[in-house]
């Protein structure tokens, strides 16, 4: 019997273990709390508290697109178990971050051996971009889990004829798109399997017919995700269906449709994803080194179908976002990230008998090294938290417009918590206050002069001038009154 050390189940569970401590440690003030994370708060509180349901999700950062609201859906048990404080949603992705974790394990295990699996585990476990993206709430972190799960519900429809599995691929599929559209980059894999899947039950009967019925009732499930975006398009004139439209006609700005031109791109976008993967940077020389350890590794396991997915998956992904035009973050990789985790894997598995711990303890401790962890906390929560408090103690009970200066947010963190506790907060397309808070941050980067600044809400706040102003957490607060005449 083999000592309880050498069993594959305490290895994983370290790994787990391991992964847990990156992701929750000091994570309320590690995790980002800036508008997008405002606005989502603010939209899912007003569902809880007031029923008011969503049928669109977050505007795309191109284009007039939104995407579906089932990752509000999400949020909602979450937010609403901690009391309306942000950290239960960002709970949420941790959770979503972890179970990915353990998947990756599982599917490196089932696909490949127990190495391969342990290996791929504990590189998702320690990326230093894939734990940063598991700390706070955002659409796009749940892609990893998402990707990875229909890959796999794919592999089982696929090769072990576990039909039924289609049904969840319609689900894991929708919440994909919900993510980000770049899942639709994955449709294509899909696509292709599920027409090698209905060859090989084409000439049986009875194994046809219950393909057909699973694959029937998937297509209905991914409608039924989809219907809250189709009843939304029906109201607005197909809002949402003019964008896409927008975005794939107007390609000299967006996509090449020209594939051979994105091939040009591939070395860095490849670059990309493994620096993002390893070292958590756009750029990183030493990531093209992974390339010829790709390929050894996918020739030594050729026969293997299971690599022919991945490989399609990498392959696939790579070239769409070599033809998209413009900058590709690093959340963009999200629906590719398990399967340059696998694959690696499979190199290194490889490389065991010849480097064994010093290659994996090396890129572990690079991993480490970029944790964001040994950084300084951005107090992003905290920040919004005790300006809104601050802001509600100065309006002294009476009713005030709210305004925000900021290289890169909108003020949606400060407006959650400023109706949270019920300020007398107030739009100025419906009604003028006499005073305006204007906040500016970060204090000392942008130009803070409230006074003639263009944004609409200091505009619309009439002529005006600084009654006092404050300083606070890094961020310049001024209340404006209006001019006497």
């Amino acid at each position: 019997m083999k000592a309880f050390w050498r069993e594959s189940w305490f290895w994983l569970g370290l790994t787990l273990l391991l992964a847990a401590f990156l992701r929750f440690y000091r994570f309320p003030a590690y995790m980002e709390f800036l508008g997008d994370q405002g606005r989502d708060v603010l939209l899912v509180a007003r569902f809880l508290k007031y029923g008011d349901l969503m049928f669109i999700g977050p505007q795309t950062s191109i284009g007039n697109m939104y995407l579906g609201p089932w990752y509000y859906y999400l949020m909602a048990p979450f937010l609403w178990l901690a009391h309306f404080n942000p950290v239960g949603p960002a709970i949420m992705v941790i959770l979503f971050g972890l179970v990915a974790v353990w998947l990756v394990g599982k599917v490196g295990k089932e696909w490949l051996d127990e190495q391969t699996g342990f290996i791929a585990a504990l590189l998702a476990a320690v990326s230093p971009v894939l734990v940063y993206y598991s700390i706070f709430s955002w659409n796009p972190n749940i892609m990893p889990f998402f990707a990875l799960l229909s890959m796999w519900l794919l592999w089982r429809i696929w090769q072990r004829h576990e039909y039924y599995k289609l049904i969840w691929l319609a689900v894991s599929l929708a919440m994909v798109l919900n993510s980000h559209y770049l899942g639709l980059l994955l449709f294509p894999i899909v696509g292709f399997f599920w027409l090698w899947a209905l060859k090989d039950v084409w000439r049986e009967r009875e194994k046809r017919k219950l393909f057909a019925r699973f694959s029937i009732i998937a297509g209905l499930v991914f409608l039924f995700f989809l219907s809250p975006l189709v009843l939304f398009d029906l109201k607005h004139n197909f809002t949402n269906a003019r964008a896409f439209e927008k975005f794939f006609a107007a390609r000299q700005t967006t996509v090449n449709f020209k594939f051979y031109k994105g091939f040009l791109r591939l070395p860095a976008i490849f670059n990309q994803l493994y620096s993002q993967l390893l070292v958590r940077q756009d750029y990183w020389p030493l990531a093209f080194g992974v390339f010829p350890l790709l390929l050894w590794g996918i020739w030594r396991e050729r026969k293997n179908k299971a690599v022919w997915l991945l490989t399609l998956w990498l392959a696939v992904g790579l070239l769409g976002l070599a033809n998209y035009k413009q900058h590709v973050y690093a959340h963009y990789y999200g629906f590719l990230y398990p399967a340059a985790v696998i694959l690696l894997a499979i190199s290194l598995r490889h490389l065991w008998r010849f480097l064994r711990w010093p290659l994996l303890v090396g890129l572990v401790g690079l991993s480490l090294w970029h944790w964001h962890g040994r950084f300084p906390p951005n107090y992003q929560l905290a920040r919004a938290q005790k300006v809104a408090s601050f802001i509600l103690d100065k309006s002294r009970g009476d009713k005030f417009a709210l305004a925000l200066i900021a290289e890169q947010n909108y003020d949606a963190p400060y407006r959650y918590f400023l109706l949270l506790h019920k300020a007398p907060l107030v739009e100025l397309h419906q009604e003028m206050p006499r005073q305006l808070f204007v906040i500016c941050e970060p204090w000392g980067k942008v130009n803070c002069n409230p006074i003639g600044h263009p944004k609409w809400q200091i505009a619309a706040f009439g002529w005006a001038k600084i009654e006092k102003q404050w300083e606070i957490s890094g961020v310049k607060i001024f209340r404006l009154v209006h001019l006497k005449h």
